[in-house]
């Protein structure tokens, strides 16, 4: 008997140790810049001919692919100064041209990969993110880079992914066609993010609500915000819980730069009605909830009349707000009856907002609560 306790305790024991180490590996991936994910070390002065990279390993960490420029902060193409959107140095990819990077990761996790970009051309430029090996039938997101939505020349981007594997590639591709084949887009500040998708509880029976869980923002860079580009280009949302289910993209900004309702995080909608983000939450036929959200401005100099539209079953509501640019909210309310057994809720901007410098902007939706009255009535 004495033999057997020992034997079962010996095996709890081994268990422990197996999800203790799973867990330590779990938590110990930090969100952050890759691996020279700022390109700030670069090839050396015998792997340059100009600004063209010769070698594919040349750049460390990173393979390329292609026509890839090491581009330093100042440089000039003609009379046109490319930027770099942070530190001193980034890449320039040519037709077709590509950086890769492996990575390690936890198999069946979420991730979210930012980037920055910007255009140098007068053409359309698009940029794909694939991550291999996969399980899922698309691998990639398309980001479309000729609106320019910062005042800087560049933006940051954000996709979201599933880990299939532990060994995974990062690839960046400019998948242009442009008439000089060296032209391209500027791509620097490489960073990963692990997506801890909350979940629905009796306090809100939305995912997400408060936006806290999305891609990484970077804590020293000027205030630009991430773009989360719409779902159909992304089979995993950076976003957990929500889809961006219309044209373009959705700015998710931070409490560090920008003013946020509640929290560290929300969501600016920087595109009208052209932006928008859902979520289809499970609901009983005939029952009565409310829906709460509050509707703001950045404090990013965004003045104006600003009004978020939202949707739930057969019902809607319009929240206006008065912005003068310097931060502030006022709450919305929708009332509504589920009439299925899963109900959308959906927000968009019912406007078009523009600051002074031309840039597009517009209203904050934070801190989005889905409760159910029949429950909180008959508890």
């Amino acid at each position: 008997m004495i033999s057997l306790i020992s034997i079962r305790m010996r095996k709890l024991e081994l268990l422990l140790l197996l999800l203790l180490a799973t867990c330590h590996t779990i938590f110990s991936i930090p969100d952050g810049l890759l691996p020279n994910g700022n390109f700030e070390l670069g090839p050396k002065p015998s792997q340059l001919k100009g600004t063209v990279v010769t070698a594919r390993d040349a750049i460390p960490e990173w393979t390329i692919s292609g026509f890839v420029e090491y581009i330093k902060a100042g440089q000039k193409q003609g009379d046109m100064v490319l930027l770099v959107p942070e530190g001193a140095s980034a890449v320039r990819l040519g037709n077709e041209a590509s950086i890769m990077q492996k990575v390690k990761l936890v198999k069946g996790m979420f991730y979210s990969i930012t980037f920055s970009a910007g255009r140098t051309c007068a053409q359309e430029e698009k940029i794909n993110v694939s991550v291999t090996p996969t399980n899922e039938k698309r691998n990639w997101g398309v980001f479309p880079i000729q609106t320019v939505h910062s005042s800087y020349g560049w933006d940051f981007y954000a996709c979201g992914f599933r880990a299939d594997n532990s060994d995974v590639e990062i690839m960046i591709h400019n998948t242009g066609d442009e008439e000089h084949p060296a032209c391209g887009p500027i791509v620097d500040s490489v960073a990963l993010a692990v997506l801890n998708h909350s979940k629905r509880t009796n306090e809100n029976l939305l995912k997400n609500g408060d936006f806290e869980d999305g891609p990484y923002v970077f804590p020293n860079v000027t205030n630009c915000g991430v773009l989360i580009p719409p779902n159909m280009d992304d089979p995993h949302s950076p976003l957990p819980g929500w889809i961006i289910e219309s044209l373009k993209s959705v700015k998710y900004i931070d409490s560090d730069h920008f003013f946020v309702p509640k929290g560290k995080r929300a969501i600016e909608f920087v595109a009208g009605r052209e932006s928008a983000i859902a979520q289809v939450v499970r609901t009983q036929t005939g029952w009565i909830y409310d829906l709460s959200f509050a509707v703001g401005d950045a404090n990013n100099a965004c003045e104006g009349s600003m009004t978020v539209e939202a949707f739930a079953g057969k019902e809607t509501v319009k929240v206006s707000y008065d912005s003068k640019g310097k931060g502030g909210f006022v709450r919305g309310k929708l009332r509504f009856k589920a009439v299925s057994s899963r109900t959308r809720i959906t927000f968009f901007s019912t406007f078009y907002s523009m600051k002074t410098d031309g840039s597009l902007c517009g209203p904050v939706l934070d801190d989005v609560k889905l409760l159910s009255a029949h429950y909180f009535r008959h508890r």
